[in-house]
């Protein structure tokens, strides 16, 4: 789990940094910078020789769902969105990660939707907005896409890899960014006026940061943490970024938000985890002795 939090906190981050300094260029243009500099990363690692073509092909279609769909509806919604907005409406992303898990596996774990909506509820309190300004329901619907694509990947990537437990996680997430760079690029050349693209040096810095570390490590980490932890802690991190989005928004780039909501969802998004890992390390120690 501590891979998880890692990423949670560097996340944190980026809503504040794209927010301020990119929203100038066209999303999509955004989408494939920062995915083409996550995969130049990673391509040095990618063994082809160690998968098959089958699974190389799987992990490019992934990537171009998780992180090329998933970074055009996001990119987007700050056109209509303040940052910490954007955040909060990522709340719903563990309903649809134990949604499409419990869909796919063609069963309902009681316990598992207990403490997602635990986890929602704890962030859903943080939620203060007003859905009368204009282009707040067009944003919340873009964050949705974005939430259900990041979600289909987090899901598929764990069962598709979970066979192959020879296979190093940095060999092969080269191919996933490279599936949502190939998108984002192929988009950006359809729909975005080349020629009168203007990037200044804070904002090239900005998607350098954010290509690379935000995007390049972090997912490659959040996705290694994603494979050791259960279905339920990892829809209740989907979540964390939220409280630590806003205490950034607050200290570093002076948005409002009110402080006691902010600790109440906290507290309970870390029961609902604290709740979940109790349960699921009672469930091993049952298995264990059962066998």
């Amino acid at each position: 789990m501590i891979y998880l939090l890692i990423v949670s906190l560097v996340w944190a981050f980026s809503f504040g940094l794209i927010k301020t300094n990119l929203t100038s260029i066209h999303p999509v243009l955004v989408s494939a910078i920062r995915l083409s500099i996550a995969a130049l990363v990673f391509l040095p690692f990618i063994r082809p020789s160690q998968t098959s073509r089958q699974l190389r092909l799987r992990l490019f279609i992934l990537g171009a769902v998780q992180y090329g769909l998933m970074y055009i509806f996001y990119n987007l919604s700050f056109q209509f969105l303040k940052a910490y907005e954007v955040a909060l409406f990522t709340i719903f992303t563990p309903i649809f990660v134990t949604l499409i898990h419990d869909i796919d596996q063609r069963k309902a774990v009681p316990l598992r939707w207990l403490t997602t909506i635990l986890a929602v509820l704890g962030a859903a309190i943080i939620v203060q907005f007003g859905i009368n300004r204009p282009g707040m329901i067009a944003g919340f619907f873009l964050v949705q896409l974005s939430n259900l694509s990041f979600a289909v990947g987090q899901v598929y990537y764990r069962k598709w890899m979970r066979p192959h437990p020879e296979l190093k996680d940095h060999h092969v997430f080269g191919v996933l960014y490279l599936g949502g760079s190939a998108l984002t690029v192929i988009l950006s050349l359809i729909l975005v006026p080349l020629r009168t693209v203007n990037i200044s040096p804070v904002q090239a810095w900005t998607l350098l940061y954010l290509g690379a570390v935000a995007s390049g490590f972090s997912f490659f980490l959040w996705n290694f943490g994603a494979r050791r932890t259960n279905i339920g802690a990892l829809a209740i991190f989907n979540d964390l970024k939220i409280p630590l989005s806003i205490t950034v928004s607050l200290l570093v780039f002076g948005e409002q938000a009110s402080l006691p909501t902010l600790l109440l969802g906290g507290a309970i998004i870390l029961l609902s985890l604290a709740v979940n890992e109790a349960l699921e390390r009672k469930a091993r120690v049952e298995l264990a002795r059962a066998g």
